[in-house]
């Protein structure tokens, strides 16, 4: 299972808010709990940051490919266990489809002992449109399963075949706004790390096995400083999900989401939004305007983090309720959810890419 990894208990500053986000809060709610955890709720500072104009805003919501997701997902969408052909034929599918779209695209090969099964060769899938760039944003999930033992079939559709699908629909809705960054100082990078799940327990040495071995060569080559910004989504498309702020120093990047909801609302371009009738969120947004400062799910971002790369995680608290079950599967994804998280997630990096970003000390 996936841990938690705490931090004890931080000093978190409160800011004053606009009129128009206190009006978006549950004054009443203070906490959020998860796997038995209790997240704690503040404020978060309220930016300005560069926006996509008006226009843009309309021009770039409107590039969009409702049924290539669909099929991205489908295509990622089968027991996708390490060492397993189905985990080859998916990773396949990722790095074709990405040189189809003139990605420069690179394994990360290596070989490490898991539990139960032994010996197992993993690949991270390194996908980048300028390879000699100087900065990165960095978008990042998983694209293995979990191994369950007996019978049981896991395709994990949140965990993470909708976030790998997302990352594809991305680089192929994007293709042309995305051309002037294969030859710029800051361009884009798309990595699917393998061997996330444990295979076992969950602890040190069983779990994210890509990420601990991608993060320690990177820091030995001297190449994490290339990283702006990593952007990790996991447990993506169920509906009614909720997203926090988790740290200060990515925080004026998670309000750029914040304020790109909020926007994309207003035009009325977003699919039935908000809520399902599922779950009732107050409010009924995606991207809350608060952040959970004392602990944090412990997920692919961690070696990078304790190596002091900039993090934004993107994953729903609580968990959907179909986390680590064989339910997890097609029937629990609301398209519409999915499409607009979609969305947002492009416009995010349309903003970061054209505005140049800026690196986090």
């Amino acid at each position: 299972m996936r841990g938690l990894y705490g931090w004890g208990k931080n000093i978190v500053r409160n800011y004053g808010w606009t009129n128009v986000i206190k009006k978006l809060m549950n004054k009443e709610t203070k906490y959020v709990y998860n796997l038995g955890v209790k997240f704690e709720r503040s404020d978060v500072t309220i930016y300005n940051p560069s926006q996509l104009s008006d226009s843009h805003l309309l021009e770039y919501s409107n590039l969009s490919d409702g049924l290539h997701l669909k099929e991205a997902i489908k295509n990622i969408l089968i027991p996708r266990v390490v060492g397993t052909p189905n985990h080859g034929i998916v990773r396949q599918y990722i790095v074709q489809s990405l040189r189809d779209l003139d990605w420069h695209v690179e394994l990360d090969n290596f070989h490490d002992t898991a539990p139960i099964l032994g010996n197992l060769h993993f690949s991270n899938i390194i996908a980048t449109l300028n390879p000699q760039a100087e900065r990165f944003l960095v978008l990042a999930c998983h694209y293995d399963s979990k191994y369950m033992p007996g019978d049981k079939e896991f395709v994990g559709a949140t965990d993470s075949a909708v976030p790998c699908a997302m990352l594809l629909n991305l680089a192929k809705v994007l293709q042309e706004k995305l051309k002037p960054f294969q030859n710029s100082k800051l361009s884009l990078m798309l990595l699917f790390f393998d061997g996330e799940e444990a295979f076992h327990q969950w602890g040190p040495t069983d779990s994210i096995y890509g990420a601990r071995h991608l993060a320690k060569r990177w820091h030995k080559e001297g190449k994490l400083d290339r990283i702006d910004m990593l952007v990790l989504l996991d447990l993506l498309g169920a509906p009614d999900p909720a997203f926090f702020s988790f740290f200060s120093n990515t925080e004026q990047w998670y309000m750029r989401l914040v304020d790109l909801e909020t926007r994309v609302s207003k035009q009325h371009l977003f699919e039935r939004y908000v809520n399902s009738g599922v779950v009732q969120h107050d409010p009924s947004r995606y991207f809350q305007p608060q952040a959970l400062r004392n602990s944090q799910v412990e997920d692919d971002h961690i070696p990078f983090l304790r190596r002091n790369v900039p993090v934004l995680h993107l994953i729903p608290m609580p968990f959907p309720s179909v986390w680590h079950t064989t339910d997890d599967n097609e029937n629990v994804i609301d398209y519409a959810t999915t499409n607009n998280l979609a969305l947002v997630i492009r416009l995010f990096t349309l903003e970061y890419l054209l505005g140049g970003g800026t690196k986090e000390a």
